[in-house]
């Protein structure tokens, strides 16, 4: 099995959904009880073992990249990569990664909240060759069902991917676990848009296209995404109530 130590985190985005005209702050940085939202994550990291973070940045970068380096924990490596084309889908934000990596990752985005062993669970599940996904089936927790990524599966392969599909199983919680062939599939769905752009999920779905997607189911493990200020006041909620039951 192959040892990942290295991870890519997308935060090249605007985030103008949960910030909307302010532009006074930049969505990574956040305040969740206290803490900038990306501290989550990081810790999260740390704890089980990465020691290399790749952030791809875009929108605001000298910001970005200032408010990002007073946070990095210690032990942990940092580097930033620019994505002169954030406007795009974040399918470009990955590629502009794939000189900087050399060996398989750990992928995740900056606004994501997520149980710190789902990351050890991807960690130890991976398959070299095949890129894993943890995906949620518990759809009654789903904060906004309808803008969520949707999966189908069989077994434990994904079969396709996206966010209006018809028929699905299973919720991409945002988590991976990649093999560098992500870059390959990215750039075929970059060229059969014109060679322009592409999403994450147009590399996973030609990637599913050939059986090398597998689903990581987390069971009862808790994620959240963070894309509005509904989404940040539900989060806030559900890691009081996790906090409060971890103390008794």
């Amino acid at each position: 099995m192959t040892a990942i130590s290295e991870a890519v985190i997308l935060m090249a985005g605007e985030g103008s959904r949960i910030r909307g005209s302010d532009n006074t702050f930049l969505k990574p940085f956040v305040p969740l009880l206290g803490r900038p939202l990306i501290s989550y994550a990081l810790d999260a990291l740390v704890r089980e073992g990465i020691k290399t973070v790749n952030f791809v940045v875009g929108y605001e970068i000298g910001r970005m990249i200032e408010q990002a380096r007073q946070l990095i924990p210690a032990g942990l490596s940092a580097s930033f990569i620019a994505n002169r084309d954030w406007q795009k889908q974040n399918g470009i934000s990955l590629l502009a990664a794939a000189d900087c990596v050399s060996k398989p990752f750990f992928l995740t985005m900056s606004d994501h909240l997520f149980d710190g062993a789902l990351v050890g669970r991807m960690l130890d599940s991976f398959e070299p060759g095949f890129l894993s996904i943890a995906v949620d089936r518990k759809f009654g927790s789903i904060f906004d069902l309808e803008d969520a990524m949707k999966v189908q599966t069989r077994g434990n392969r994904i079969t396709d991917i996206g966010k209006t599909l018809r028929h699905y199983d299973a919720i991409d919680t945002g988590l991976f676990v990649c093999p560098l062939q992500i870059f390959d599939y990215l750039e075929r769905a970059k060229s059969a848009s014109c060679g322009s752009d592409c999403s994450l999920a147009d590399g996973i779905r030609m990637m599913a296209g050939d059986n090398r997607v597998s689903a990581i189911d987390i069971g009862d493990a808790w994620w959240q995404d963070v894309d509005t200020p509904e989404m940040l006041q539900y989060a806030e909620r559900q890691m009081s109530k996790r906090m409060q039951s971890a103390a008794t």
